[in-house]
């Protein structure tokens, strides 16, 4: 069996505070506004690739592997450390035609928005053989009505709860992972009826049960087929359900102050890890790397991994091809290598992103993947069997990301400022009409 620590992943958009504007640079070659993508010379192709957070591509070795098993193939990859400001010079260099990259990665809440008005500027891949292997809804979220393909899928987030389960012992709460997923088993209110009961029951120095009820509510939201608009792309946030159910769920997890009221990947948030300030947060499987990095060694084995209440996806991103790139037909070719079976397979091993892949997702590279730092979890198994319960539809909005980020804030007027929930929603409305219109 294999086991991953995983590096930090930026994956909620705009999450992550900035760790270099379009800075690190893998490979040989640096950034360059006038130029356009890669080229060939001399018999010899060289492909650019623009990525942010941690993709796994360049950290498990996959280009140098593609590089070796084509060596007439050069790559030079350049990688932001946060997604928002790669997304903000993304769209400044698809505006002005120039400084783009042969291959560019596309986070989720991106997607609708890339297809809606840029489909122009991407490669179609619905003529490369062997992409049907992806789970049934990812690649929908990268495809035009009229059915191009601006991309292939790379990981997905599917949905867990990471907990201490030294604490869960100090509230006299069961520590295996089987029976704390039975605690709350099948409804978020039950994952709530927990921590009221941890809070009461908890003995030692004050710990909050959860990091943020903003988690919660991402949570919630992710786990049904529409959010924030709907297939004809208009604004439902206001009127859906299921918003206004995690919306009041989460409010309540505040108002019984049982989060640690914190804004998750926002300043306090690693400390709150590294110092052990609550049991519990809501994690997809790419949080698990952060999480064991900011907690730290001393931590280790402290945490685990339950099944969510419910099944739902938080995150996964994209690779494109820009359609002007000189070297398009070799940069799809490399696009799905990397996102192929076997490789999608490699990086869960290596660092615990989630194939999109459903033939990765049922081999045994993938089913058999431990976590030591989570006590030896079987993540594999426990972000399988996550994947297979998220909605087979799932339908993404021009601005999901800035309406996320906008309840996130909205969340945090109720847990820091002490705002009523009503007047926290209205605020948040409000913001989001202006962010949005």
């Amino acid at each position: 069996m294999s086991t991953v620590h995983r590096s930090a992943r930026t994956r909620a958009v705009g999450a992550v505070a900035a760790v270099g504007a379009l800075a690190l640079v893998v490979g040989c070659g640096g950034s360059d506004d006038s130029a356009t993508g890669g080229g060939k010379q001399d018999g010899k192709v060289t492909i650019t690739m623009g990525m942010f957070g941690v993709m796994g591509f360049k950290e498990t070795g996959l280009l140098e592997q593609y590089e070796k098993e084509n060596p007439n193939v050069d790559i030079k990859a350049e990688v932001a450390g946060d997604e928002q400001t790669y997304y903000t010079a993304l769209q400044t260099r698809l505006a002005a035609g120039k400084g783009l990259k042969d291959i560019q990665g596309i986070e989720i809440g991106r997607a609708k928005e890339i297809v809606d008005t840029q489909s122009g500027k991407f490669a179609d891949f619905s003529d490369v053989a062997g992409t049907d292997h992806f789970l049934p809804w990812k690649q929908s979220q990268i495809t035009t009505e009229d059915g191009k393909v601006l991309g292939l899928g790379t990981d997905i987030g599917p949905m867990a709860v990471c907990y201490r389960k030294d604490y869960f012992e100090q509230a006299g709460l069961p520590t295996d992972r089987e029976e704390v997923a039975q605690l709350w088993a099948g409804d978020w209110k039950k994952y709530v009826e927990v921590g009221r009961t941890f809070k009461k029951d908890f003995k030692g120095d004050k710990v909050a049960y959860m990091d943020a009820a903003s988690g919660l509510f991402n949570a919630m939201v992710y786990g049904y087929p529409e959010q924030y608009y709907n297939a004809k792309g208009d604004l439902i946030y206001d009127t859906n359900p299921a918003v206004k159910e995690a919306w009041n769920l989460a409010a309540d997890a505040a108002e019984a102050d049982l989060t640690a009221k914190l804004r998750q990947f926002q300043p306090g948030w690693d400390p709150g890890l590294a110092n052990g300030t609550f049991a519990t947060a809501v994690c997809p499987a790419w949080m698990l790397g952060h999480i064991g990095e900011k907690a730290g060694p001393a931590n280790k084995g402290k945490w685990d991994v339950a099944k969510a209440p419910k099944g739902a996806n938080w995150g996964g991103s994209f690779l494109g091809v820009v359609e002007q790139s000189p070297v398009k037909e070799e940069a799809k070719k490399l696009v799905a290598w990397l996102t192929a079976p076997e490789q999608q397979a490699h990086i869960f091993k290596k660092q615990g992103s989630v194939p999109s892949s459903q033939k990765a997702l049922e081999t045994p590279e993938v089913q058999n993947v431990t976590s030591e730092y989570f006590n030896n979890a079987p993540i594999g198994q426990i972000f399988g069997a996550a994947a297979q319960d998220i909605p087979d539809k799932q339908v993404l909005g021009r601005k999901d990301g800035t309406i996320k980020d906008t309840f996130s804030q909205g969340l945090t007027l109720i847990e820091q400022q002490g705002a009523k929930r009503d007047k926290a929603w209205q605020t948040t409305a409000e913001r989001i009409e202006k962010a949005v219109g």
